[in-house]
């Protein structure tokens, strides 16, 4: 059965709950914006350190937009700054064609030194 129905006689919207179509409202429900993984340490580190500052998000309801706010800035910071390193490093697609174990090595300290990078940054700050 359809979550939400339209009555193509009256033009009311119906939700199904349970097993009956009650009069939905007019406004539709709010999606939830993904909270990675970035924001969970984020919304952690204020729960534990900053607990006015959580808090005060808590209450206003501005919690969950805050963090996916958050998690979106850290994951554009991390990707560009992995590209950026890679490049000034000369960690290329050439490389990888080369010596795939090297490349391999290369790239998981670019992105242990950018992660740590992003989390003195954004996360933990």
């Amino acid at each position: 059965m359809e979550k939400y129905i339209i009555d193509e006689r009256t033009g009311l919207k119906y939700e199904l709950v349970g097993d009956y179509y009650f009069i939905a409202g007019d406004d539709e429900p709010e999606e939830q914006r993904h909270i990675g993984i970035w924001g969970q340490r984020h919304g952690h580190y204020l729960r534990q350190t900053k607990k006015a500052i959580y808090t005060g998000l808590l209450i206003s309801g501005e919690l969950p937009d805050y963090l996916a706010d958050i998690d979106e800035q850290a994951e554009e910071m991390f990707s560009q700054l992995v590209k950026q390193m890679a490049e000034r490093e000369g960690v290329t697609e050439r490389l990888k064609a080369q010596d795939q174990m090297t490349w391999v090595r290369h790239m998981n300290n670019i992105q242990d030194r950018v992660r740590e990078i992003v989390n003195h940054e954004l996360i933990y700050a």
